[in-house]
């Protein structure tokens, strides 16, 4: 990188340590006020240089749309199929795009260890706050048809057309959804009512 000028390489360097932290490109705001820059359109500037020089790749029709050549995350990547009712269920897979505009997320590579495939969903609420688990937090879900008793799942609920995240409790012919938050009631269904879509093994938190 002898041919760059220090800001181009503070900013290449600031990527790369932004990708390897979050999992995921940073914008041209987190460049700007990484890497101490006066403006967004410096940064544009600077990036379509380093694009030119073949540093890195631009994809201007995507947000965070910025891939460094050569560069490798030691995360895998896993499809975000949407968000998840951390409170009252909601529809089941909204569109929600505020992440990643592919619908994906990068995951340490030890949860797709096992054949079962994973997912994430984005969660909406607070009813597992207990659980340590709060709104915008994602959920990293192994996708199966089956829960133990007391499992956090996933659960679609078949009349309502609407899933949420919840502890799971067999009760003979009805299923209690325990939240883990002490001032919510549990949510009481009839168990044909009840599919689970998957148990939740992780949970990622965006800090700003």
């Amino acid at each position: 990188m002898t041919n760059l000028r220090q800001r181009q390489q503070d900013i290449l360097e600031f990527i790369a340590g932004f990708i390897d932290g979050h999992g995921y490109p940073p914008s041209v705001r987190d460049i700007q006020e990484g890497c101490s820059i006066s403006s967004t359109s410096v940064v544009d500037y600077n990036l379509e240089a380093l694009s030119k020089m073949g540093y890195l790749k631009r994809s201007k029709e995507i947000s965070r749309g910025i891939e460094l050549v050569g560069h490798r995350s030691n995360k895998t990547r896993i499809p975000l199929l949407g968000s998840v009712s951390a409170g009252q269920p909601l529809p089941v897979f909204p569109e929600d795009h505020r992440f990643l505009e592919d619908n994906s997320i990068e995951v340490d590579p030890s949860f797709v260890e096992q054949q079962s495939p994973v997912f994430a969903l984005h969660v909406k609420g607070n009813s597992m706050i207990d659980a340590l688990i709060k709104d915008g937090d994602y959920v990293v879900i192994r996708s199966q048809e089956h829960a133990e008793t007391g499992d956090m799942v996933a659960a679609w609920l078949i009349q309502e057309e609407e899933t949420t995240l919840k502890r799971f409790f067999p009760e003979g012919e009805r299923v209690r959804l325990q939240p883990e938050n002490s001032s919510m009631s549990p949510i009481f269904v009839d168990a044909h009512n009840v599919q689970i879509k998957g148990r939740v093994v992780g949970v990622l938190r965006k800090y700003k």
